[in-house]
């Protein structure tokens, strides 16, 4: 039960996203659950992965290349999802910033 509200959490917080910067669209709350699916999914599998793979350079810039590591999952969702869309790199970054703090605020809540 609580892995269904932390989704539906992070499609909200994706909706705030969309709804607070321009160069980020969702075009409904369907697509907000799914392209909240993939974003967990892609967290889960994929960033681990590209996280080993770019260790010396994340460790040459004291950790910040993981928030480069944010934006780039960001961006690909959406480029492969069709209802959420990034219009660009510094969108990307922005928004998964803003993304992790309404979701983890968000979640908080649930928390509590």
């Amino acid at each position: 039960m609580t892995l269904l509200l932390v989704w539906i959490l992070n499609a909200v917080a994706l909706l705030v996203v969309a709804y607070i910067l321009p160069g980020i669209a969702v075009a409904s709350f369907g697509s907000a659950l799914i392209a909240a699916l993939v974003l967990g999914l892609l967290n889960t599998i994929v960033k681990p992965v590209l996280t080993i793979l770019t260790l010396p350079i994340t460790i040459v810039t004291l950790g910040l290349f993981l928030l480069v590591l944010n934006a780039l999952v960001f961006w690909f969702a959406g480029s492969v999802l069709s209802g959420f869309k990034v219009n660009g790199f510094w969108w990307a970054m922005i928004g998964a910033i803003i993304y992790s703090l309404v979701s983890g605020l968000l979640s908080r809540l649930l928390v509590s």
